[in-house]
């Protein structure tokens, strides 16, 4: 999973706990972990469900202003038949 570098200080700095992803086939799982380039992100959960459901609270978890600016994320992103939110936290450097 590739996530961008303003995405990833966000996680790390206690901001942003949670990721939505519209894929075809899942690169985590939950309990698992992520190596990124500001350290280790714990897979904590994931939910399979439709980008209707994502509330506002949701929206600002992830690093949004609210379901309308997700929205607009969502749109710029290629389609995929799966998406999950997915809950993360930074467990810190290698």
């Amino acid at each position: 999973m590739l996530l961008k570098r303003d995405l990833l200080e966000d996680i790390k700095a206690g901001k942003v706990d949670l990721i939505f992803r519209r894929w075809n086939r899942p690169t985590v799982k939950p309990g698992g972990t992520l190596k990124t380039k500001v350290g280790l992100l714990a897979i904590k959960a994931i939910t399979d469900m439709s980008p209707d459901e994502v509330t506002d609270a949701e929206a600002r978890r992830a690093g949004f202003k609210d379901v309308p600016d997700f929205r607009r994320w969502l749109d710029s992103m290629k389609e995929g038949a799966l998406f999950q939110r997915i809950e993360v936290g930074y467990i810190g450097e290698e």
